[in-house]
């Protein structure tokens, strides 16, 4: 009797164990399937030129293929006008991301921090192109232009509620006895917080903002309504300014520019790719 209930719990486990590795093979399909056709019909188009020059004109485009060559230019303006929006959300979001987030980690039970914790996760939930629209009122219309501005406090909105609750969870982890033994060696809180508790955290602040940032990189909705898009090389932050995903979403509209959504969809895939293992890295190698 007792050999034929272990028969059973092992086949039990067994049928459990093959269950769950049919599943996630067939939630792995999608994805490898999404990477291969993105890489097969991309991998040909990027080269140097595809990284330097700003998008073609439809019309440069269209005697390209009627020659029979490849399509000239490539996305420089939308990798510079992406990295420009990035970059001034990010010097915003990560400073007053993770005060926010230290607050709501010190402060977990006054009133205040559960009415901040209860709008970040509000915000986190909240579509995309509904705070492009937010950001469009706000800062567009009394701008009276499109600017990459606009682009980077739509960015910066979105980034905001992610580092706020990395920060706020990684510092939650931390052993109570760090910020004892810091506070009786005789530095007050803030000294602690400063020079103990955050560097400790540093590994899960640092991968939560580059989480963020792969996750707001491949955003369109919000820069329709923000940054509008440009066919030049811009560096002008009070002006309308390209990004890859408006250009992903500008070469799909265009029959002649088609071609060119495999290469740009590539470079994004690839770069948010490099974000995601060296957060992995920096974790594993911290922690």
């Amino acid at each position: 009797m007792e050999t034929f209930k272990l028969k059973k719990r092992l086949a039990k486990d067994k049928l459990m164990l093959w269950g769950v590795c049919l599943f996630a093979t067939l939630t792995a399909v999608p994805l490898v399937a999404i990477l291969g056709e993105v890489f097969l019909r991309g991998y040909d188009q990027l080269s140097w030129s595809f990284f330097t020059e700003p998008t073609p004109t439809a019309y440069k485009a269209m005697k390209a293929i009627e020659a029979g060559e490849p399509i000239p230019g490539g996305i420089a303006n939308g990798i510079v006008g992406t990295m420009l929006m990035l970059g001034m959300a990010t010097i915003v979001a990560v400073p007053i991301g993770i005060l926010c987030g230290v607050y709501l980690a010190e402060n977990s039970k006054s009133r205040f921090a559960q009415i901040v914790s209860y709008l970040t996760d509000l915000l986190q939930g909240t579509p995309s192109v509904i705070i492009g629209i937010v950001i469009y009122i706000w800062v567009v219309v009394p701008m009276k232009g499109y600017s990459a501005i606009a682009g980077s406090v739509a960015l910066f909105v979105m980034m905001l509620p992610l580092i706020i609750r990395s920060t706020e969870e990684t510092l939650k982890i931390l052993p109570a006895s760090l910020k004892e033994a810091g506070l009786a060696l005789g530095g007050n809180e803030a000294r602690v917080m400063l020079r103990v508790q955050l560097p400790a955290a540093f590994g899960g602040v640092f991968t939560g903002v580059l989480l963020a940032i792969s996750r707001v990189i491949g955003e369109t909705a919000p820069l329709m309504f923000t940054a509008l898009g440009c066919s030049l090389i811009r560096w002008s932050i009070d002006k309308p300014i390209s990004a890859v995903p408006l250009l992903i979403w500008e070469f799909f509209n265009d029959p002649n520019l088609q071609d060119l959504i495999w290469g740009a969809s590539l470079f994004l895939l690839l770069f948010i790719l490099m974000l995601n293992i060296l957060a992995k890295y920096i974790k594993g190698t911290l922690y």
